[in-house]
């Protein structure tokens, strides 16, 4: 499908919209977004296609979208800020800012375990409706309670949901602010952004409707991801906090906006999520006069601290899955590609991300309302990053 693409291109930047302008005419793009920085200033910002199919509103500069596990992102800039202030010891134990974590012989898992997927806590006994999970207590009372599936610190697996109230309640407890209060005051307002955990109700009309990914033609894909994903698997379970949540249907919920989900409902734009990315790395165009996080801090986030099959993900021996973590970001390797050796960033289910490049002063976002299948990335996600790198004139490490 060709649609009309709108926005700013630098010159030299003409591939990206090239690229941009593919995705809607040969994968399947209904209404997106994509924003570049380098070293702090736009280059590329571009919006095309529907926000919602029902109304044929247009996917324009003021659409908001849900990113699903980009929000990863977000919330671990909250953390990362607290440890640059001294506030935050990475390798403290979480009991020392959440004494009742302790509970089911979790009193020695530190910070760190909670950030890079290793704390064995991907999911919950307990089961919640989905009005307990928007209610946030509920959760922290669950995790509090919850024996870790695994020994802590001696593998990794996916933290889909939970990842967001672990963190975040340690940034609650360090700081007395909810998490999605914290991202707003000290990073969304100080970078001029739209990046929400927890949508006020006077934004909700700019947001658009989600679009399931279409089920895989080859049946007995299908029939693997119902097995290996269904709702009595460990993947299953993850992906929706023991069946409080759908991801078929309950992201496009009002009061689910509302909520603050730092795993996985945050709501931003392209635009937001590359300035976010630019402003960690450096000055950008009309904010701060410092990058939001120290050199220091920005190596301790991107140093990897995973290896191997990742526990929740991986859909059987024959067909592992393995995710680069740092603390908090995903960092570059052949999943998730980012483009550059030490870029770091979070992609989210459906195909959004965000990330940035230090070493070559790119900072990029890309969302979506359709969904494909994947957590990180797919044809338009590489398409779009390697022309970014090409209209650089940067060498690209992953494609």
């Amino acid at each position: 499908m060709a649609v009309d693409v709108d926005g700013f291109v630098a010159p030299g930047f003409e591939g990206v919209r090239d690229a941009f302008a593919r995705n809607f005419a040969e994968h399947g793009d209904v209404g997106a977004a994509v924003a570049v920085h380098l070293d702090g200033r736009k280059v590329i910002d571009l919006c095309g296609g529907v926000a919602d199919r029902a109304t044929g509103r247009p996917y324009d500069p003021a659409t908001l979208q849900v990113v699903f596990s980009t929000t990863k992102g977000a919330t671990a800039v909250c953390a990362h800020l607290l440890a640059d202030r001294g506030l935050l010891d990475i390798d403290a134990p979480v009991a020392s800012y959440w004494p009742e974590f302790a509970r089911a012989g979790k009193g020695a898992i530190p910070v760190r375990w909670l950030l890079c997927h290793k704390a064995g806590l991907p999911v919950i006994d307990r089961t919640l409706t989905l009005e307990q999970a928007l209610a946030w207590d509920p959760v922290i009372e669950a995790l509090e309670d919850q024996t870790p599936i695994w020994e802590p610190g001696t593998a990794h697996g996916y933290h889909a949901l939970t990842y967001g109230w672990l963190v975040g309640e340690v940034v609650r407890r360090i700081d007395g602010r909810s998490l999605g209060t914290f991202l707003h005051e000290e990073v969304a307002v100080p970078l001029g952004i739209d990046f929400w955990i927890g949508l006020p109700a006077s934004e909700e009309h700019r947001v658009a409707p989600l679009i399931n990914a279409p089920v895989p033609e080859d049946p007995a894909v299908a029939r693997l991801l119902l097995e290996r994903a269904g709702p009595d698997s460990l993947m299953g379970r993850a992906l929706s906090l023991q069946g409080a949540f759908d991801l078929r249907g309950t992201f496009n919920r009002p009061d689910v906006h509302a909520a603050e989900i730092g795993a996985g409902g945050g709501i931003t734009n392209a635009t937001s999520l590359s300035r976010l990315y630019a402003g960690l790395i450096g000055t950008v165009e009309g904010g701060p006069p410092e990058p939001l996080l120290s050199p220091g801090q920005i190596d301790a986030a991107r140093t990897r601290q995973t290896e191997g099959p990742d526990r929740v993900l991986s859909l059987g021996g024959d067909i592992p899955v393995t995710l680069s973590f740092g603390l908090g970001f995903m960092v570059s390797s052949a999943s998730p590609a980012f483009g550059g050796e030490r870029a770091f960033g979070h992609t989210g289910a459906g195909g959004s991300v965000g990330f940035a490049d230090p070493d070559h002063g790119i900072a990029f976002g890309y969302v979506i309302n359709q969904m494909q299948q994947g957590v990180a990335g797919d044809p338009r996600t590489r398409g779009l990053i390697k022309a970014t790198y090409e209209a650089a004139g940067v060498p690209i490490a992953f494609v």
